[in-house]
């Protein structure tokens, strides 16, 4: 048997998708929500912390805040061809937060670099098979995307 956890973080991040048909086109921002699902065995091994459990809820919230949210919470993300945007963001002052992806900053990339970011640190230490399966990426309300393994 089975079974599958979730845990999120959110972040405040700007983007643009800059080929886009509609004002998406134009910088702008949104409160993402990452969330990773995880899968394995419970813990069996009596008298561990996580006995009973796939992982910490805690121990997934530190790897999603220091590979997702601590990358692109409060910063713009911004693909490395969008000359553009690109120039614009230099103008910014120094401390200002630019990520520059290979990719086109949509909800749908984001799932994929997110879980490519988190997949290699969801490890157990009791042998019970933990996988990451999917990242969610929520970008508005009545909008997310999900990248499967």
């Amino acid at each position: 048997m089975t079974t599958k956890i979730k845990r999120y973080v959110e972040t405040d991040t700007g983007h643009r998708v800059p080929n886009h048909k509609s004002k998406c086109c134009h910088m702008h921002g949104h409160r993402y929500r990452f969330e990773a699902e995880i899968e394995g065995d419970v813990v069996e091994e009596s008298g561990v912390s996580d006995e009973g459990m796939l992982m910490d809820f805690s121990d997934v919230s530190h790897i999603l805040t220091v590979y997702v949210h601590d990358v692109v919470d409060h910063a713009f993300v911004v693909y490395e061809g969008d000359l553009e945007a690109r120039r614009a963001l230099e103008c910014m002052p120094d401390g200002h937060r630019t990520v520059v992806v290979p990719f086109i900053p949509t909800a749908e990339n984001l799932a994929k670099w997110a879980f490519d970011q988190v997949e290699p640190h969801i490890v157990s230490a009791y042998g019970n098979k933990l996988k990451l399966v999917a990242m969610h990426v929520r970008e508005t309300p009545k909008s997310l995307a999900s990248w499967y393994a």
